[in-house]
């Protein structure tokens, strides 16, 4: 996968190889890839969430594993990759929110958490003694308009209408840009992000999807039941 240069540059997090390459945010996008897929979409008045929970066994208790995460009432997101290196960017992206609300009570606007979430990300690619976080993350929410921000383990931040991360991002992103269309209503949002998801998945594989939405007048975001997604 990685040429003999390898050996030489990827035990510290703070070392170029000669091509300009920093192989430990290299092994982090590796392990995103690994991850089930998520998905993002922007509509007219909407956005929307949605992900993979892959059914491993029977013993497990499906409502236990989350895969979309509150950071604010109007703010969701959702990981691929490393689930426990995102459960840490969420507890800081909380807490950063938390604060805004305390000293200005207000609602933290979209686009400065996740310049925050960002910036947290960069920083563990800058310095010794850390590690890359393992995952990406798509951060959606809504104050004068709906937003969708992709953040990588290696800070990079990018605005999407639509997007994917996760295991068949080609195909999948390959799906949304030919089947997106602009000023979609809500449960046209919502039928393309579980129709992607679909899309994504081979014909026997054993799973569930998660959504979450908000859309113009709401307060919060919603999680859609599994029931809900069905008839999509």
């Amino acid at each position: 996968m990685y040429g003999a240069t390898q050996q030489a540059y990827d035990r510290a997090i703070t070392v170029f190889s000669p091509d300009g390459r920093l192989f430990q945010v290299e092994y982090a996008k590796e392990a995103v890839k690994r991850g089930a897929t998520s998905i993002g979409v922007v509509g007219k008045d909407s956005v929307v969430l949605a992900a993979v929970k892959h059914d491993y066994s029977k013993l497990v208790v499906n409502e236990s594993v989350r895969k979309i995460f509150e950071i604010d009432d109007h703010v969701n997101t959702v990981a691929a990759g490393l689930i426990a290196d995102a459960r840490k960017i969420v507890d800081m992206a909380r807490n950063h929110a938390d604060k805004h609300r305390v000293l200005y009570d207000e609602s933290i606007p979209v686009k400065n958490i996740v310049k925050y979430v960002a910036d947290t990300v960069q920083i563990y690619t800058q310095y010794g003694g850390a590690r890359p976080f393992g995952v990406s993350l798509l951060i959606a929410g809504y104050d004068d308009k709906p937003k969708l921000y992709e953040i990588e383990p290696s800070g990079a931040l990018t605005g999407y209408l639509a997007d994917s991360i996760g295991e068949n991002k080609k195909d999948v992103d390959a799906y949304l840009e030919k089947n997106y269309k602009e000023e979609m209503s809500l449960d046209e949002t919502l039928s393309l992000a579980v129709s992607a998801i679909r899309k994504g998945m081979t014909k026997n594989a054993n799973y569930s999807i998660e959504a979450s939405y908000m859309k113009k007048g709401m307060k919060s975001f919603k999680r859609v039941e599994e029931k809900e997604l069905e008839k999509y």
